[in-house]
């Protein structure tokens, strides 16, 4: 018992890649799986540099894993409902803000916030023409008329 005590106690530093600091509950960082491998190798006092996610992000990201770890380890779990609730509401962010969210989920090999994120990308798309598919992401349409036309009539069904 007092191990876990123990463990759920210790800190790790992380630091991002603008040059935040934050420093939080080992169990939290251990959400992620790249995190977790540099907490095996290196020293327990070493402060670990997130250099592909900047501080912003990084903030976002512990308050997810923060809000799963407590949920997982509450005498009272909220019920998955709940939980998904505040997931759906959590993800409600700009466009640039979620792009980085998904490519730091990716980067720090957090599995169920990955998902999330490019499950709520996915659901954006949904019911959309490739038009407007294009005009919510910025996206150039480089194809020539012909080339639309001839991709149309070999794939009727992706346009109905």
């Amino acid at each position: 018992m007092s191990d876990h005590v123990e463990s759920s106690t210790k800190k790790i530093t992380l630091t991002s890649s603008d040059g935040e600091i934050f420093e939080i509950e080992k169990e939290v960082a251990m959400e992620s799986k790249t995190i977790k491998n540099l907490i095996e190798d290196l020293d327990d006092n070493t402060r670990i540099p997130i250099y592909k996610v900047r501080g912003e992000i990084l903030a976002l990201v512990i308050e997810y894993c923060k809000k799963h770890v407590n949920a997982m380890n509450s005498d009272e779990k909220p019920s998955k409902h709940a939980l998904k609730m505040w997931d759906a509401e959590f993800v409600q962010l700009d466009q640039p803000v979620l792009f980085d969210l998904i490519s730091a989920a990716n980067f720090l090999d957090i599995k169920s916030l990955y998902d999330l994120t490019c499950k709520t990308v996915a659901d954006m798309m949904n019911d959309k023409t490739p038009e407007q598919i294009r005009e919510m992401f910025n996206i150039v349409n480089d194809y020539s008329p012909q080339e639309e036309e001839a991709i149309r009539s070999e794939h009727p069904w992706a346009y109905e």
